[in-house]
């Protein structure tokens, strides 16, 4: 194999199941309480919700959705996480499954455009970075 690997295929991300059948995969996501900042939260929620911990890394972007309970809208940060720990117990483990699977596939079975469209940017930041590691 040469060194041509490409990073959509060499690079894992996790994904969770939604709460509801059906639903697809998602990253991680929700809230943030008013004690927490923005970071504070996304890793609260990572642990909550994929269990794992880590290192929150720097803005991806924001993105505006509509909720599913009703018409309002709801501004969404996402930040990518370098996972450093994955917990065998954790809050949502008996209500979610956690996979890691390849950033073609994430794109392939989360089915929000804004979350493809965070792939895409971590991506384009992984492979801009001299200091990559992967």
């Amino acid at each position: 194999m040469g060194s041509d690997v490409n990073l959509e295929d060499a690079l894992e991300v996790l994904v969770i199941s939604a709460q509801r059948k059906g639903k697809g995969m998602l990253f991680p996501k929700g809230g943030w309480e008013s004690d927490e900042s923005i970071k504070e939260a996304a890793l609260r929620e990572s642990v909550e919700e994929a269990g794992v911990f880590g290192t929150v890394e720097g803005a991806l972007g924001t993105w505006c959705f509509k909720s599913k309970g009703n018409d309002s809208y709801y501004e969404g940060h996402m930040f990518p996480l370098l996972v450093e720990e994955q917990l065998e117990f954790w809050p949502e483990k008996n209500i979610r499954q956690r996979h890691w699977v390849s950033v073609p596939k994430a794109k392939e079975v989360c089915q929000y455009s804004w979350m493809k469209e965070a792939l895409d940017l971590l991506v384009t930041r992984l492979e801009s970075s001299p200091s990559s590691d992967l």
